[in-house]
């Protein structure tokens, strides 16, 4: 990734959500050759790892740039005629719960995509051909294509909907899945290196897919893949069960060809623009704009942690340390429409996703990268696991997660939890501003909270970085049967350093809420309005 800039997402229309990145990610995509892969043969992820960790000792091989002109030169809307026929599809004559159709290379996407079919064991290639495809009014001309030209990725449509499709796989190590709600938003990858980093970005691919045919009374497809990059190669276990939650079994084995100084293991990526606690770029007629509203994280001790996300001035790099964590995502808490007015792309409905460790991660850190964005057509927004262990060539890595895609995670704190961050300008209202303070505002609900006798005293807990705090309450919210906790942050004149915030509530000692963190930038000194009549 490069610093200095945001990342584009070039496919709205995919599912009136995405953005895939992947002018960067596909110009650095690995395609390994197919010298030494089963065909018709048996196949197993014992054989994929074992294929992985050899390739790792292979020299890396680019072949991004051998996609024919005619496809490297389509419009947005060109590309999106390019349409797979639905009778096409794989499983479309069988009675099965799935049917996978595949996406012509072309655009943005530019390396070769092998898929392979699994069936009784054995794996045999689905061939490229011009007849799965309708090129409409693109220009492409079909029959001019090369005949092994490989595919771009795939989606699995399943039977409760046979018209969208429930998770895609398309761009880079790039996927996206939805819940009940049926509604696109962030997406996940498989890996990440080097995110954040005073260098570009690197973006590794899968290059190899193998769809096994579910069984006839299966709601499970699997998935299997090869990642490839200069720095990696790894093979992947995907097993997908779409419900109210659609949930992905991930098995992955890395083998690093060189150090890695920062690995990402099951990264997110999103997009935040404004919403209530951030209005920094809220020039829209829309109150809220965004796929997901903060950073849930379960700890390994099972503290609960809120992070709501912002859109910075500067590029923003957190770390938060763990040991075993117990789960992490970045979640859309504010389902409600009528904080975001929007009747086109319903951020309401964007999907939450968990992640859920069932192996042992060891130590290392929850890491969230906030990038600058003007308007919603960027993802700004990434998380992932970093171990702490140095990534070495040679290293067999393991990592086993649970992925949780829709509206509400499987997993909610005991105690009640953040709903609502509101920020704005400190001071008492009719009273001279004699300095420059930011008010924070936080909601609590659920837990205790609507339990707690009127002489309960609650208390806000309160700890920050650098500055002073002022001006501290904690008051009943009936309407969401909740708390507030409010107060107000004098920063450190002439200081535009960050500043780390946490807060809680308790009583008698004893905590009744998630701890809520944050990380606030003062405005330099000449933006520092005081608003006095």
């Amino acid at each position: 990734m490069q610093i200095d800039r945001v990342l584009p997402r070039v496919c709205r229309s995919w599912g009136t959500a995405l953005c895939v990145l992947l002018l960067w990610a596909n110009q650095s995509a690995a395609q390994p050759n197919n010298q030494g892969l089963p065909a018709d043969e048996p196949f197993s992820y014992a054989w994929l790892k074992g294929f992985a960790r050899n390739q790792a000792q292979q020299d890396y091989v680019d072949h991004s740039n051998e996609l024919p002109k005619s496809l490297q030169q389509l419009t947005w809307d060109d590309y999106q005629g390019l349409q797979f026929k639905g009778e096409e599809a794989l499983w479309y004559k069988d009675d099965l719960a799935f049917r996978a159709e595949f996406f012509h290379l072309g655009l943005f996407f530019k390396s070769p995509v092998h898929v392979y079919h699994i069936e009784d064991g054995k794996a045999a290639l689905v061939e490229y051909s011009q007849d799965l495809f309708n090129y409409g009014k693109s220009g492409v001309n079909g029959k001019k294509l090369p005949a092994d030209l490989g595919f771009a990725g795939f989606r699995f449509k399943f039977q409760t909907d046979w018209t969208r499709d429930v998770i895609a796989f398309l761009g880079a190590s790039y996927f996206r899945a939805v819940g009940k709600e049926m509604q696109y938003g962030l997406s996940a990858r498989g890996l990440a290196i080097d995110t954040a980093m005073p260098r570009p970005e690197e973006f590794p691919i899968f290059t190899h897919l193998w769809l096994e045919k579910p069984a006839a009374d299966s709601e499970t497809a699997t998935v299997y893949a090869l990642l490839d990059s200069p720095s990696v190669t790894g093979a992947y276990r995907f097993n997908i069960t779409p419900g109210h939650r659609l949930v992905v079994k991930v098995d992955s084995a890395l083998y690093p060809r060189k150090a890695i100084e920062r690995l990402g293991i099951a990264p997110l990526t999103s997009m935040y623009q404004h919403g209530e606690n951030d209005r920094r770029m809220a020039y829209d007629w829309r109150p809220e704009i965004h796929d997901s509203d903060g950073l849930a994280m379960h700890t390994g001790s099972g503290e609960w942690i809120w992070r709501p996300l912002s859109n910075p001035r500067h590029l923003q790099f957190n770390a938060y340390t763990d040991n075993n964590p117990k789960g992490f995502g970045l979640i859309q808490r504010d389902r409600d429409f009528d904080h975001y007015q929007d009747d086109g792309v319903f951020y309401e409905k964007r999907p939450s996703l968990w992640i859920e460790p069932t192996s042992n991660w060891g130590e290392g850190s929850v890491q969230l990268v906030e990038i600058p964005t003007v308007d919603e057509t960027f993802d700004n927004i990434v998380a992932f696991w970093n171990p702490a262990q140095p990534v070495e060539p040679g290293q067999e890595l393991l990592y086993s997660y649970t992925m949780y895609w829709g509206g509400i995670p499987p997993v909610q704190p005991k105690k009640a939890k953040v709903v609502d961050t509101f920020t704005g300008l400190g001071g008492v209202i009719g009273q001279k501003r004699e300095y420059y303070s930011k008010r924070f505002a936080i909601d609590f609900a659920g837990g205790n909270l609507a339990m707690l006798g009127a002489d309960t005293k609650v208390k806000p807990v309160i700890t920050t970085s650098a500055g002073k705090v002022e001006i501290t309450s904690a008051r009943p919210q009936h309407a969401i049967q909740g708390y507030r906790a409010m107060f107000d942050l004098v920063p450190p004149k002439d200081s535009l350093q960050p500043i780390n915030i946490r807060v809680h509530l308790e009583a008698n000692g004893y905590p009744l809420t998630e701890t809520w963190m944050y990380q606030w930038t003062p405005p330099p000194e000449e933006q520092r309005e005081l608003y006095n009549q």
